[in-house]
């Protein structure tokens, strides 16, 4: 069996998510690659895919989502705000919605809704949301309440972490829309995207997302992938049959010992790669974290994770050092602020601040 160590893998990680050369043609470009982009916060998102590009433009991701419509926001991977590929949403969608974590009695009891509460939401908010129809989450609070009867799960329905609102996404009947002034809008992905035609079946969806994600995020083992899309909520053995679907298209490489899988097409690559990109810095909620988690001790020393993975969900701006977490910076007032772990060699992070510093400026 071919072995590679965790050094070789992650500088192939940075010429694959366009971190060791800056090259990727436009945003629909990072966004296939890296398997989504999180958009939490857009300006992340718009700096996650400067920072990939040579001669990147203010406000690409922006355009690509609200002018082109090549790209769609929607809750994806772990319940959070992504920025997908419209042609390959619906796969990832298909995907997320497998894990049902609505049908466990402690998520009932928590937000006082059942299954059948959540049929009856999607289907008011499917005819709400029909004739292209663009909703601000007020609205489509309100029209939901009004046909259901639901005036207990208001609060739930209207919350921005859209906890009610998430399993409708991942059934396909909205996304995001264009915003209006500082709200959020709501639209039909069939209204919002062109060449919509519906969720695959999770089988179809899956041979989309794992290569997608073994072709950034590989080597990888079937685990770590359900740990990216939805913290280890499904069950083994879909997981597994996932990777199994693809049998004739992946190869088996340890990586320090541990046996793990990547598309066969990447393994000359992968083993072509020289040493990664001295010093890079990655914004806030980068996918080159999170496509590992902030868990993996291969790229985060376990003692530092907690300057990371900060509360409330928060994910810092990191330093790279040769592919590793070295560090977490932040700019205010026009400073640079790092605090390193290890040693980063000077003369590189001073160029990468400036170049970082131009882009999120």
């Amino acid at each position: 069996m071919t072995s590679v160590t965790w050094p070789r893998v992650l500088a192939w990680r940075m010429r694959r998510q366009f971190l060791d050369r800056p090259d990727a043609a436009s945003a629909v470009d990072v966004a296939r690659r890296l398997g989504g982009v999180q958009a939490q916060v857009a300006s992340a998102a718009e700096l996650a895919v400067a920072v990939r590009r040579a001669s990147p433009e203010a406000g690409e991701a922006a355009r690509a989502l609200r002018d082109e419509r090549a790209l769609v926001k929607t809750w994806a991977m772990r319940g959070t705000l992504h920025l997908l590929p419209a042609d390959a949403a619906a796969a990832y969608l298909a995907l997320c919605g497998t894990a049902r974590h609505w049908e466990k009695p402690s998520w009932q009891k928590a937000f006082g809704a059942t299954p059948a509460d959540l049929e009856a939401i999607a289907a008011a908010a499917a005819r709400a949301l029909a004739d292209g129809a663009v909703l601000t989450r007020e609205e489509l609070t309100r029209a939901v309440v009004e046909e259901t009867g639901s005036a207990h799960l208001a609060e739930v329905l209207g919350s921005g972490w859209g906890t009610l609102l998430k399993p409708l996404a991942w059934w396909g009947v909205l996304c995001h829309g264009p915003a209006r002034g500082n709200r959020v809008t709501f639209v039909s992905p069939q209204a919002r995207l062109p060449g919509w035609t519906g969720l695959p079946p999770a089988d179809e969806a899956a041979r989309t997302v794992v290569r997608a994600y073994l072709g950034a995020h590989g080597p990888a083992t079937p685990d770590m992938f359900d740990n990216w899309l939805m913290r280890k909520a499904n069950r083994k053995k879909d997981v597994r049959s996932w990777f199994a679907a693809l049998d004739g298209e992946l190869c088996t490489v340890e990586v320090d010992g541990e046996p793990m899988y990547l598309l066969a097409e990447h393994r000359d690559e992968l083993l072509d790669t020289g040493p990664a990109a001295p010093v890079r810095l990655l914004g806030a909620f980068d996918q080159y974290v999170l496509g590992a988690g902030t868990g993996a001790t291969y790229l985060i020393p376990a003692e530092r994770r907690g300057e990371v993975s900060r509360t409330a969900g928060w994910i810092s701006p990191v330093v790279l050092h040769e592919g590793r977490v070295a560090g977490v910076w932040r700019f205010e007032d026009g400073d640079a602020t790092v605090t390193t772990w290890e040693h980063v060699p000077p003369a590189p992070l001073g160029a990468e601040l400036a170049r970082v510093r131009a882009l999120a400026a």
